[in-house]
């Protein structure tokens, strides 16, 4: 009996200037699987001194994290590892004498990247992992340096590696540790000297979505959830948050819903070269990538994975790995869109993600059978709520597990969530239904012929009456639907 092989792993480390993070994972049915995160705190950066010199402190603290890492990466094949070091170590004026022993401790070599080299990487973990389309511009604010990048589909058009990070912006204008309107304003104005060189070009540049990478921006999205907002970043929210922050008089008292003991240190900083950001390129909104650095070491490893359509990819994925019935998905999808089309698709949902989304959810609604038949939904929601989706928000995630948890028999109101209008998520999931009713005999030829219109709410469906005749089962199916989804004020009417 032959056996099975296991799928390769891989390992990226990433010695930033406030973490040391390491990403390990395999490559399995076209996609990456997460087997292991490990983060250490070590703040690099704040062991530079007026010379840029390294303590001795703060190696030591970098080289106790990597006796750490060392463990994990025994079992790894040599050339599917890579370490980097990123600005501190770029930096560092004794640079050497810490990567000779962290090269001894590892037993790899480590590659201090160039800032550009850094922002394009970063890039690559950016597209790999999040879903759009258009130029898209990506911020990521690191302990040392914030990268900024504008590009489209994998090809980046711009990159910049400017010297400010939330550690060194704590050590430079929060040192008194006072969370007042002074150090705010000093330190945002900094951040907006800082990025004045590269303005114009981005400016003319120009971008059609904005993306932020690593910790800064998911701290500030997680406090956003936690206090009840939605996942999109905008100026105002990052304002309200200052004056949340500035309610304590000091860094130590610092106490905000959402934000985690270990960030609060440096949450300021960040947020204050945020605000500068979003202010001096007059950015709209941004939401947080699903990868970066680590992800874009990841990525360039894998040859397999490069391909354009990040979403296909993952759907790809999720549809090998619980073994769905592609052939039925493309079916639900196919009519679902049709019947978009026909109730005057962007006209009648605006929101342009929405159409992914309905298709999405068509592909992938019966996921949750594969655990069980009866509590189908449920387990769909489940699974699709905590799989990692690459090219997907967590709250687009959200959204598609409402949608595919009531995607037959019962028929609740959604939940709040904010992917999309509550009216938008009520309409995908009104023609999700009825495509999964509509196609249960799962073959295109034996579909009825239909026309599905709408005005404002009200659906109307005209269906063939000889296939009607002919197709009792879904006759009476239909006419369940139709008390369902206007019993809770969703109004449907069958016609012929």
């Amino acid at each position: 009996m032959s056996q099975a092989v296991s799928s390769p792993l891989y390992a990226a480390i990433d010695l930033g200037s406030n973490s040391f993070h390491m990403l390990v994972v395999r490559h399995i049915d076209g996609s990456i699987q997460t087997m292991a995160k490990i983060k250490r705190k070590v703040r690099l950066a704040a062991g530079l001194d007026e010379n840029n010199a390294l303590s001795q402190e703060a190696m030591q603290r970098g080289w106790d994290c990597l006796s750490l890492f060392a463990e994990r990466l025994q079992d790894i094949p040599k050339q599917n590892i890579r370490i980097v070091g990123t600005a501190t170590l770029r930096t560092a004026t004794n640079v050497e004498v810490f990567l000779t022993k962290a090269k001894q401790i590892l037993g790899y070599p480590i590659e201090v990247i160039s800032g550009e080299e850094e922002a394009a990487t970063i890039y690559k973990g950016v597209a790999h992992t999040s879903g759009g389309i258009g130029r898209r511009l990506v911020v990521d604010i690191g302990g040392a340096s914030t990268e900024l990048i504008i590009g489209e589909g994998f090809d980046a058009k711009a990159l910049t590696s400017l010297k400010m990070g939330c550690v060194t912006w704590l050590e430079r204008h929060f040192k008194d540790r006072q969370l007042n309107a002074h150090n705010f304003n000093q330190a945002i104005q900094a951040a907006k000297d800082t990025l004045q060189p590269i303005l114009e070009q981005y400016t003319q540049l120009g971008w059609d979505v904005c993306v932020g990478a690593s910790g800064t921006v998911q701290a500030l999205q997680e406090i956003m959830l936690a206090q009840g907002m939605d996942e999109v970043i905008t100026h105002a929210k990052l304002k309200r948050l200052q004056k949340q922050a500035m309610l304590a008089d000091h860094l130590e008292e610092l106490e905000i819903e959402g934000l985690t003991l270990e960030r609060a240190l440096v949450f300021p900083s960040g947020l204050s070269i945020l605000i500068a950001i979003f202010e001096l390129l007059n950015i709209d909104a941004m939401t947080l990538a699903g990868g970066a650095l680590r992800e874009g070491l990841l990525y360039e490893m894998v040859d397999e994975l490069r391909q354009d359509d990040i979403r296909a990819r993952t759907i790809a994925s999720v549809q090998t790995r619980y073994q769905l019935d592609n052939e039925y998905g493309e079916q639900v999808a196919r009519l679902a869109q049709q019947m978009l089309a026909s109730c005057g698709g962007s006209e009648w949902i605006e929101e342009p993600q929405a159409e992914t989304l309905l298709i999405s959810a068509a592909k992938l609604h019966e996921i949750g059978l594969t655990i069980d038949f009866k509590k189908g939904g449920e387990h769909s929601a489940y699974l699709l709520q905590h799989l990692d989706l690459p090219g997907f928000t967590r709250a687009q995630k959200h959204c598609l597990a409402e949608l595919t948890r009531r995607y037959r028999e019962h028929l609740t109101s959604l939940p709040e969530q904010h992917a999309l209008s509550g009216t938008s998520a009520k309409r995908l999931l009104r023609l999700l239904r009825l495509a999964v009713l509509l196609t249960h005999r799962r073959t295109p030829e034996l579909e009825p012929d239909i026309h599905l219109t709408a005005n404002g709410d009200q659906l109307t469906l005209s269906i063939d009456t000889t296939w009607l005749q002919a197709n009792p089962l879904t006759a009476a199916e239909l006419e369940i639907e139709v008390h369902r989804q206007s019993d809770i004020g969703w109004p449907l009417v069958i016609g012929s």
